[in-house]
């Protein structure tokens, strides 16, 4: 018999309502609706428009209620760290602020003033970032921020949505572990933390974990969309932990790259790693499916090349994939690397220019021709692979014997062999669909079609095809 479940996709740019079939050993998605997420800028302040989204969703579950599909359940992730305010009443009290909003700036900085940021890395195991929520609630305190002055109970974006079509409030561990306030060896908050931030702890609802049901469709909800009463399960909220959930792994001694525009590079762990020296490295730690930890490092990813290929179409030379393929593979082998981290890059009008100024500053020939450029530019993604799994392999209490890539880089053939030669160790790419395949598996395991976090890695590894890159000899 045929299961169905439902998962809302949304990342900072846009969002996807998913409809998943899951028929004997198979999973079959279908993007039902697909929609933009765009940034709101109000009187030089960032927000986002939670009703639009909102909105979205529902037009997509009206899409699925057209179906007569008896649904299963439906499960919601997003980006991390942001926050939605719910007043007294039930209502939002005001738009959520976006991460990329600058009010943030110093702010850390004057928090390790009261708490030294050492002492906030030891007990939180998040590598600090001035929009990670412990410095957003800082900051909004700071500025009398009406939203948050009026609050009843403070919710993060995925456990928000929940809230608008449930009625129900909880706090989902994974999305939790994103705010550098949550404490990794109890996976409770850290109300010291909070409290320092002047934020009373008591706003945030019930910590569930992955799999738990949050509600149903409230009574307005069930009969605009036409699926009745179904659950809604809290998933993995945070983007990331869904997609790690998917990794096709055959047992846990692997390391995992979630790849596209910006990389994430990691081992799951049963406890937190929190050592000098994961401090020193800038290594972090969030929640997982299962209680587990995904130790991780942020890096650079494809953001490089996609700011280049901008800069050549204005300047009118437009180069698909294929050629930018077909012009890497034709170029010489680098005679040296960039640091794809390197702040020069994170927001350069002129990429091209900010890497060949990064070059002659450090000794690199600079590339000749755009070729060359798309060659330095995966030769250092390549090697920038090669050292963040060095600094993992010194980490982990394991040996690491595969890299999984997934997320959209695991289609990029050519990246994916030239990762596995500089790693030195099989690289299996798959699922490229793993952030919805994970969603949708909590939810089924919710359901009772799989009974473990192996099962339902099993399942997907049945259900989809992967690709193996060797590495040269």
């Amino acid at each position: 018999m045929n299961r169905y479940f439902v998962g809302v996709d949304l990342g900072a740019t846009s969002g996807r309502v998913i409809l998943a079939t899951l028929c004997g050993e198979g999973i079959a998605l279908e993007v039902l609706h697909r929609f933009p997420n765009r940034l709101l800028s109000i009187g030089g302040k960032y927000y986002w428009n939670i009703y639009s989204l909102y909105e979205e969703i529902l037009h997509g579950l009206t899409l699925a209620g057209q179906r007569r599909i008896p649904v299963d359940s439906i499960g919601i992730d997003t980006w991390g760290v942001d926050m939605a305010c719910v007043a007294a009443d039930g209502t939002l009290a005001g738009l959520p602020r976006a991460y990329r909003d600058p009010y943030t700036n110093g702010v850390p900085e004057e928090f390790f003033r009261k708490i030294p940021r050492q002492e906030v890395y030891r007990r939180t195991g998040i590598q600090i970032m001035n929009f990670n929520s412990l410095f957003q609630l800082r900051a909004a305190r700071g500025e009398g921020m009406s939203a948050l002055e009026n609050a009843a109970s403070v919710l993060f974006m995925p456990d928000a949505l929940s809230y608008l079509l449930t009625g129900e409030k909880v706090c989902e561990y994974t999305i939790l572990s994103t705010s550098q306030f949550m404490d990794p060896r109890t996976r409770e908050i850290d109300g010291a933390l909070l409290r320092e931030a002047g934020v009373d702890p008591a706003l945030f609802p019930r910590v569930v974990m992955p799999g738990q049901r949050i509600g149903v469709l409230c009574d307005a909800v069930a009969r605009q969309t036409g699926l009745g009463a179904v659950p809604v399960v809290a998933v993995a909220g945070h983007d990331t932990a869904s997609a790690v959930a998917a990794v096709p792994a055959r047992n846990g001694r692997f390391a995992y790259l979630s790849s596209g525009t910006w990389s994430l590079m990691g081992i799951e762990v049963p406890e937190p790693i929190i050592t000098e020296e994961s401090y020193a490295m800038n290594f972090t730690n969030e929640g997982g499916v299962d209680g587990t930890v995904r130790f991780l490092k942020n890096i650079t990813g494809m953001w490089l090349l996609e700011q280049c290929r901008a800069v050549w179409s204005r300047q009118g030379r437009e180069y698909s994939y294929e050629e930018i393929v077909r012009m890497t593979e034709g170029a010489a082998l680098s005679p040296g690397v960039i640091d794809p981290d390197a702040a020069e890059f994170a927001a350069p009008t002129d990429m091209p220019q900010a890497i060949r100024t990064w070059c002659a500053a450090h000794g690199v020939p600079s590339p000749a021709d755009d070729a060359a450029l798309m060659r330095l530019i995966f030769d250092s993604l390549a090697a920038k692979y090669a050292e963040v799994l060095g600094k993992l392999r010194r980490l982990a209490p394991f040996e690491i014997e595969c890299l999984h890539v997934i997320g959209g880089g695991a289609q990029n053939d050519l990246l994916n062999r030239m990762t596995a030669d500089a790693v030195g160790i099989p690289v299996v790419a798959g699922p490229a669909e793993a952030t919805a395949l994970g969603n949708i598996m909590v939810q089924a395991r919710a359901a009772g079609v799989v009974s473990s976090l192996a099962e339902m890695r099993r399942y997907i590894g049945r259900s989809i095809e992967t690709k193996t890159y060797q590495p040269k000899k």
